[in-house]
């Protein structure tokens, strides 16, 4: 009997000395650093589970023994978290434990794109289709078609309807998750802007704030003018003046513009010609940012009418066409 106590004990004694040197050994594979040199872009793939994923990874020279991370996972589960579908970036410096920790986190690689300021939706829609790491499925669709994808079709034109800004982005987005998001940006940016709108516009709507503002934005790009641009315009409305403003000529013309404006073209009746047509354009004709949206309700009181560009990014600003036309002179034709 005594024997049996002794033997039972022995076993007892080498079974913990067994489980204290496998945790050991496991913590030792855990603990063991990455078999990198420099820093290595890795992608989960959808549908991979952690045993094919640690089978990649050896292959790929990573790890040095992924088998003893497969069988960790079905001894001690718990041990090992799920990886999770996206990009990653490795480091020399992690060992297997911060590497799984990492491949199981939303600590994704991102992405960005920035549209600028005074852009065309069309314009984004290039962009967005040359983005790498984006899934592109909007193009090859018509504007329409995009602004129904994105759950806005109440818009009957989609310039305008984008919030220029950057955007970031991670594998497995698309290009209409970007789309909604500026979108959206861009009704609240509107919404909060019109909210704080001056009194005595020359305009009714949002939507008229929304287009003067793309006329601002087109026409300078000049914060500290933007509001004084947005006088002028006010000013030119309330007398019955036409805006003309040669950013609508230039959108009017579309894929005809190559430069340059002729008289011809000041002439053209287009829907956009502000030469032509009285008060505002039909739609935006670009992108604008918050400041352009800003100033597009409230803007700067004076006594200017007109004004014209000086070749260094800025304005002169008239109070008469006697005023401005030597302005021209000066700045236009004594470039000539």
């Amino acid at each position: 009997m005594k024997r049996i106590v002794i033997a039972l004990m022995i076993l007892i004694m080498l079974g913990l000395a067994g489980a204290a040197g496998g945790y050991v050994y496991w913590q030792s594979r855990l603990a063991a650093p990455l078999t990198l040199t420099e820093p290595l872009l890795y992608q989960v793939p959808a549908g991979a589970g952690f045993n094919r994923v640690m089978a990649d990874l050896g292959r790929q020279g990573v790890i040095a023994d992924p088998w003893a991370l497969r069988v960790l996972a079905r001894v001690a589960p718990d041990k090992v978290p799920a990886p999770r579908v996206g990009e990653y970036r490795l480091t020399p410096d992690m060992n297997s434990r911060d590497m799984m920790a990492l491949l199981a986190s939303n600590e994704v690689v991102t992405y960005s794109l920035t549209v600028p300021e005074g852009w065309t939706f069309a314009q984004m829609r290039g962009l967005l289709d040359s983005a790498k790491k984006l899934e592109h499925r909007t193009t090859g669709m018509s504007d329409a078609e995009v602004m129904t994808l994105i759950d806005a079709d109440d818009k009957r034109h989609p310039e305008g309807w984008f919030f220029p800004d950057t955007y970031q982005y991670h594998l497995g987005m698309t290009d209409a998750e970007i789309l909604r998001q500026s979108h959206q940006r861009m009704e609240q940016m509107l919404d909060t802007a019109w909210d704080k709108r001056a009194e005595g516009l020359p305009f009714d709507t949002a939507y008229e704030a929304l287009i003067m503002a793309s006329l601002i934005e087109r026409e300078t790009g000049a914060p500290d003018e933007r509001r004084e641009i947005a006088g002028v315009f006010k000013r030119r409305m309330e007398r019955d003046m036409r805006l003309q403003t040669d950013p609508t000529v230039i959108y009017g013309m579309g894929s005809r513009y190559d430069g340059n404006i002729t008289r011809a073209d000041l002439q053209e009746e287009t829907p956009y010609n502000t030469y032509v047509i009285d008060g505002l354009p039909p739609t935006p004709i670009a992108l604008p940012g918050r400041a352009a949206l800003e100033a597009a309700v409230n803007p700067l009181p004076g006594n200017t009418l007109y004004f014209v560009a000086k070749g260094d990014g800025s304005h002169h600003f008239s109070r008469s066409l006697r005023e401005h036309n030597n302005a021209v002179n000066r700045f236009i034709r004594g470039r000539d």
